[in-house]
C-alpha cells in the first residue's frame, strides 16, 4: 500500500451520498454545549452563594434560632454574687408539737455586694434577729421543718425579715448551715 492512499474504514457505506450522516460544524454544533457549560456554571454559582448566604447568618447569628430558651430555666442566668452575714451563729429551740423536738439551727443571710449599709443595720439588729428566728422555729411544728419543706422556710424568713426588721436594706438569699430536729 502507498503512503497516498487513504483507508477507507467504511467499505460497505457510500461516501457523501444523500443517506450519510452530516457532522454539525460551525456554530450550530457549538451552541447547544455553550449553553450547556452556562447552565451548569449558573448553577453551581446559585448554590454557592446560596450556602454562602446560609453559612454567614447561622455564624452571625442573624437567622431565626432553632430553639427557645426560656428565661425562667436555671441554666439561663448567672447567679448573683452576695455578701454574707454569719454573725446570728447557732439558735436552739423547741418545736410547738405536743412532745416537742428539739431545734438546732444556723441561718446565714446573703445581702447585695455593693450593699454598704446592710453589714450595719444586720449588726446593729442582731438581736432582733436572733429572737425572730428563736421565735420562728419555735412557733413550727416537727412536720414543717422537713428537709422538702425549706426553700418555703427559707423565703418565709427573708420576707419577714425585709418586712419588718430591716429598713434601710435588703436580705437577697437565706440559707442554712445546720438545720436539725430531732425528737427529745
Amino acid at each position: 500500500m502507498a503512503d497516498d492512499q487513504e483507508l477507507n474504514l467504511d467499505e460497505g457505506e457510500s461516501q457523501g451520498g444523500e443517506g450519510a450522516p452530516r457532522k454539525a460544524s460551525g456554530l450550530g454544533g457549538l451552541l447547544p454545549t455553550i449553553l450547556k457549560f452556562v447552565a451548569i456554571g449558573l448553577g453551581a454559582l446559585i448554590f454557592i452563594v446560596t450556602v454562602s448566604v446560609i453559612t454567614y447568618r447561622v455564624m452571625s447569628g442573624s437567622g431565626k434560632p432553632q430553639t427557645i430558651v426560656e428565661p425562667a430555666s436555671p441554666y439561663a442566668a448567672k447567679k448573683p454574687e452576695y455578701s454574707w452575714f454569719t454573725s446570728i451563729g447557732q439558735v436552739r429551740t423547741r418545736t410547738k408539737d405536743p412532745t416537742p423536738y428539739s431545734v438546732v439551727v444556723t441561718v446565714v443571710l446573703g445581702y447585695d455586694l455593693n450593699d454598704k449599709n446592710a453589714q450595719t443595720e444586720l449588726t446593729n439588729r442582731l438581736y432582733q434577729l436572733k429572737d425572730f428566728i428563736r421565735n420562728y422555729f419555735s412557733s413550727k411544728y416537727a412536720e414543717d421543718l422537713r428537709p422538702e419543706n425549706e426553700e418555703k422556710l427559707k423565703i418565709e424568713i427573708r420576707n419577714f425579715i425585709n418586712d419588718n426588721i430591716l429598713q434601710k436594706s435588703r436580705i437577697r438569699e437565706v440559707l442554712f448551715q445546720q438545720l436539725d430536729v430531732m425528737e427529745m
